[in-house]
């Protein structure tokens, strides 16, 4: 598992979403929603809203707003109803890359998806024809303070449920089973260790460096016009030196 290169990959998006908050709120916002639908409105007992709100939190979601959205969605005022639909298909070069959507309208969504992978050297492939590269794990990252021990948070970890512990210079990555991710990040949440994110996640087998100027230039674009689109939730790809401009 490449832990470092996620890391960055992540900080990558943290950068440039912290510029578009009220597009970051307004898509964890459909994710609660659908959570609230799904398992009800109280975190006790519907895990994965509790997820959600600690992932709003993580990325300094208002409390306020979050509970406007768990107030709308349980009192059914939200009258869009969402329906989860991935996509797969291959940027520049062969980059395998997987598209979570939530979507109210699935033909809109496909034809703008479709769009996108064409105008920039890719294309939209059939279900199946990349995730069988990636493996989905729930990932928890943790901050690499002076006050925690290393050997110390393996232990928890394991202890909790984890099935992996990978370190770099800034963060420690917890890697657990997807079924296990909530109670893991409890776990160590009760041990008061600093977690920055806890989210499942597809991570490749293997990666795809890319050399070429424009297809640098164009799988950037890529990834830029998935996540400006608001039916897309998350993105996952294979490609080993993200961010790289041309």
């Amino acid at each position: 598992m490449s832990g470092h290169s996620k890391w960055k990959n992540i900080m990558h998006k943290k950068e440039k979403s912290d510029a578009q908050r009220a597009k970051i709120f307004t898509k964890i916002g459909r994710e609660i929603a659908v959570a609230v639908k799904e398992g009800g409105p109280d975190p006790a007992s519907n895990s994965k809203l509790a997820d959600l709100i600690a992932k709003a939190k993580s990325n300094n979601v208002p409390n306020e707003n979050i509970e406007r959205v768990i107030k709308k969605a349980a009192g059914g005022q939200e009258k869009s109803d969402y329906e989860g639909i991935i996509y797969e298909g291959y940027g520049p070069s062969g980059v395998a890359v997987i598209v979570e959507t939530l979507t109210d309208n699935r033909n809109r969504t496909a034809g703008d998806l479709r769009h996108y992978f064409d105008k920039f050297g890719g294309n939209l492939g059939q279900n199946g024809c990349v995730s069988w590269m990636f493996q989905e794990k729930g990932v928890i990252v943790i901050e690499k303070a002076a006050d925690v021990d290393e050997d110390k948070l393996m232990e928890d970890a394991l202890e909790a449920g984890a099935v992996d512990v990978n370190s770099d210079d800034e963060v420690f990555e917890i890697f657990t089973e997807p079924n296990d991710l909530h109670n893991v990040r409890v776990a160590l949440e009760a041990k008061k260790y600093n977690i920055i994110s806890a989210e499942d996640e597809r991570i490749p087998s293997n990666y795809v460096h890319l050399d070429n100027e424009d297809d640098i230039k164009h799988m950037n674009l890529l990834l830029e016009a998935l996540e400006d689109d608001d039916d897309v939730q998350h993105v996952w790809h294979n490609w080993e030196n993200e961010g790289e401009e041309n």
